[in-house]
């Protein structure tokens, strides 16, 4: 794993397991199926070390809350489409510096266990 510039913290989303429609065959369109998200965040986090309050910090249960109710509440033809509109959710937050997100569909394919996407945004 990359080495923090300093003041940087990096917020991990480790397997949030969702529900939602997913796919393109008949099947997939009609039932819900498992997906599972892992996301890194980075963001500049020294007022938040300094003041020791929520208001100077980035609140990752907000964002997660966010992605929980877009991947239920929607229905994504392609993992690709998912994923980016996950990374949109968490790129609307001014503090993200960098943000990387990555969708595994389990049983996607015969004989592996999960086919994933990974897509990844940066601010200046």
């Amino acid at each position: 794993m990359e080495r923090l510039e300093p003041g940087m913290a990096r917020i991990r989303i480790k397997n949030l397991r969702l529900r939602t429609f997913i796919g393109i065959k008949e099947e997939e369109i009609n039932n819900r199926q498992d997906v599972l998200i892992n996301a890194r965040i980075l963001y500049p986090a020294d007022s938040a070390v300094a003041e020791n309050e929520i208001d100077h910090a980035l609140n990752y249960r907000t964002i997660t809350k966010a992605l929980i109710s877009h991947v239920e509440n929607n229905r994504f033809a392609l993992l690709e489409r998912l994923t980016q509109e996950l990374l949109d959710i968490i790129m609307q937050h001014a503090q993200v510096r960098y943000a990387e997100v990555e969708v595994d569909k389990p049983h996607a394919l015969r004989f592996a266990e999960s086919v994933s996407i990974t897509l990844s945004a940066e601010r200046p």
